[in-house]
């Protein structure tokens, strides 16, 4: 992608000398005149450089006010490279630059060659160094991926899964993820790329439902400056942002049917345009996709394309719902026992035998998700040194002794609501929980019952963590 680089000088036609240089040598330039339009600028966006002038209207001769700045500015960013120029080049002054923390120093009038080289070694070092600690935060937040307690488990079905997406992770195909809600699609989708040839570029991870229709090619392909009312400064969209990297689309079984034929056409060609801009953009990313929809029937009813769903359907991992690997509760149970107790300092809390047969018996609509909040909540109202059945919170199973996890999901499904006591947003929470159980986890189908648009069902589901 092309750089952008900041051009901070109070003579016109030392800007405009610059812009055209460094426009033919490749690069985008924004121009501003005094230190606080610079510092404006750079807190607004993000640049590859700051070329900058150290004298100002106000003192043309010292440099102070542009030691001021570069001061500032690494304030602001630390990685930022700064070139410093002045038509007023001493040893004292070039000294005073680099120690106020420029990365090179450069006097007027410049030759355009070692400026260029100066421009061009200062942007590729940057950009390892921000490539590196990206990579460095990336690999810490993929390690605690990796380590995450959906991935707990010695069942049948989930070897069976890591097994395939082993045999996967490293090539290029395209994978949808299915499954029910908090099964850790999300969490896989981390594992993939961490494990694949792409994983020191970045995961882009947008959901797919909760994009409002009229910003979605803004979202996904960015937009210009002045492209619409409120398009301020030009944006970069997902998928630029993804370039080289893999790009997370999580809920696309929501996706209306207009935007699936923009998304199909990007993944056909690998091609763009940015909102308000007729030029054509490549970008090379490897699309991981995840839906609770089943994905063949909407096809059939005409509600999803059958040309995308090939798209992106190159392997399918199905991700299993905890009732259909119930031989690993205890085993996730004890982790999440183990790592809030941690959290909230309650040491040596255990679960009691009464406890681990609840946990068995639940029919656990919300998976491996509703386990963990389920846990958490177990450990703060725990009093003794171990939680107890009645600290689970859990609805008591229909009948007497021992029912199977089926029925007991189902008298859970059909039975009255009891809000005696509980606040507003417990109730609105049991409510989205009744209406995506009512709908087989179809989102559309039961925002449309609740009455609310796909984006405000969206926006509910994050507020509660569903």
């Amino acid at each position: 992608m092309t750089a952008t680089i900041l051009i901070a000088d109070d003579d016109s036609s030392v800007l405009s000398a610059l812009r055209l240089q460094l426009k033919a040598a490749g690069y985008r330039c924004d121009t501003v005149s005094t230190p606080a339009e610079a510092l404006a600028a750079l807190k607004k966006s993000d640049y590859a450089l700051l070329l900058m002038d150290l004298n100002y209207d106000r003192d043309t001769t010292s440099g102070n006010e542009g030691m001021a700045l570069i001061r500032a500015v690494r304030a602001l960013d630390t990685d930022l490279p700064i070139v410093a120029m002045t038509g007023w080049g001493t040893i004292d002054i070039a000294v005073s630059a680099m120690r106020s923390g420029a990365n090179d120093f450069i006097e007027k009038p410049w030759d355009n060659t070692r400026l260029n080289t100066i421009i061009h070694n200062l942007i590729q070092l940057g950009s390892e160094r921000r490539g590196s600690a990206r990579l460095s935060q990336e690999n810490a937040l993929l390690k605690q991926a990796a380590q995450h307690d959906s991935w707990l488990g010695q069942s049948a079905p989930m070897q069976q899964l890591m097994k395939k997406a082993a045999s996967v992770a490293g090539t290029d195909i395209n994978i949808l993820l299915t499954g029910e809600n908090g099964t850790g699609k999300s969490q896989l989708a981390q594992w993939l790329h961490q494990h694949s040839a792409r994983h020191a570029r970045s995961l882009v991870n947008v959901n797919m439902g909760a994009i409002p229709e009229n910003l979605f090619e803004s979202e996904l392909f960015g937009h210009q400056k002045g492209a619409f009312t409120d398009a301020k400064e030009t944006r970069l969209g997902r998928f630029e942002l993804a370039d080289g990297g893999t790009l997370f689309l999580d809920e696309v079984g929501n996706l209306p049917l207009p935007q699936q034929a923009k998304l199909l056409r990007v993944l056909e060609s690998g091609q763009f345009e940015k909102v308000g801009s007729s030029r054509s953009q490549h970008v090379d990313v490897r699309i991981i996709a995840a839906t609770n929809a089943d994905l063949p029937a909407l096809v059939r009813d005409g509600k999803f394309r059958q040309d995308l769903l090939y798209r992106l359907n190159g392997i399918e991992l199905h991700v299993p719902a905890l009732r259909e690997r119930d031989s690993d509760i205890d085993l996730l149970a004890d982790h999440f026992c183990q790592l809030y107790a941690n959290k909230y300092q309650r040491d040596q809390l255990t679960l009691a035998t009464d406890a681990r047969a609840a946990l068995r018996e639940h029919y656990w609509p919300g998976n491996v998700r509703e386990l963990r909040h389920c846990l958490e909540r177990a450990v703060l109202l725990a009093r003794g040194q171990q939680i107890q059945r009645s600290d689970l919170a859990l609805p008591e199973p229909a009948g007497h002794g021992h029912v199977n996890a089926a029925a007991t999901g189902a008298a859970a499904a059909t039975a009255a609501p009891d809000w005696s006591g509980l606040t507003l947003d417990e109730v609105e929470r049991q409510l989205l929980t009744a209406a995506l159980k009512k709908h087989d986890g179809n989102a559309m189908a039961a925002a449309k019952a609740l009455g609310l648009s796909r984006s405000a069902f969206y926006r509910r589901l994050e507020k509660f963590q569903l």
